[in-house]
């Protein structure tokens, strides 16, 4: 009889010790629950309407050839990203007459070659690299970003072409900031063609690849 009392007992505690374990995980559980429809109601308020780019923006190139590279900056002159019950898109000019590069020093030719890609040196034709006496500005339309990958119309000396990369989101108080990973475009693709050895089958190794590598990174604010 004692053997059977004892049983009861230990079933009896078994199941006051599941409702309890049920309960607090239940409990858990909600305020979980709370917390993600807080953060999302949050996200919501924070990401609605639209964001002015911030002069600090830039998008990070490196050029190669196959005796070495050269990598540099080229500033956002103006744009907006806009955010709409979750979707994204935007519209940026390009301020090609910002073209930085950023890992020679004036001795070593700095000025000389920015001048070079912007076309504007004394030795330049009218389309060596970006031609920015004629074209001073590129632009690039976000028209959307599914949380990894962003897609949009980049346009260069006049053409236009449909590019997508990774990149992340960040919203903290009332700034976005979008930086991409490192991904390439084909600059023959935009009308810049020299020394593209796709272009012109004469130049043995001295040839500059038609892939550029870019990075954005852009702030913006409301």
């Amino acid at each position: 009889m004692k053997k059977i009392v004892l049983s009861c007992a230990v079933v009896l505690a078994l199941v006051a010790s599941s409702c309890k374990n049920n309960q607090a995980e239940q409990a858990a559980a909600a305020v979980e629950q709370a917390a993600v429809a807080v953060e999302q109601t949050a996200a919501g308020i924070a990401t609605s309407g639209s964001y002015a780019v911030e002069p600090s923006s830039v998008i990070e190139w490196v050029g190669k050839k196959p005796t070495g590279q050269h990598k540099g900056t080229i500033s956002l002159q103006s744009g907006a990203l806009n955010m709409n019950n979750g979707n994204i898109t935007g519209d940026f000019v390009i301020d090609m007459n910002s073209i930085t590069v950023t890992d020679i020093t004036e001795d070593e030719g700095k000025s000389d070659l920015e001048a070079h890609l912007k076309g504007t040196g004394k030795e330049d034709g009218a389309d060596h690299f970006f031609n920015v006496k004629t074209y001073p500005t590129g632009s690039f339309k976000l028209t959307s970003f599914d949380g990894t990958n962003v897609t949009g119309d980049l346009t260069l000396k006049g053409k236009t072409k449909t590019i997508n990369f990774p990149a992340s989101l960040t919203i903290s108080d009332n700034e976005v900031s979008l930086e991409s990973k490192p991904f390439e475009i084909n600059r023959v693709d935009f009308g810049v063609n020299y020394a593209s050895k796709s272009v012109f089958g004469d130049l043995k190794d001295k040839f500059i690849n038609d892939e550029v590598e870019l990075v954005v990174k852009l702030k913006a604010k409301k």
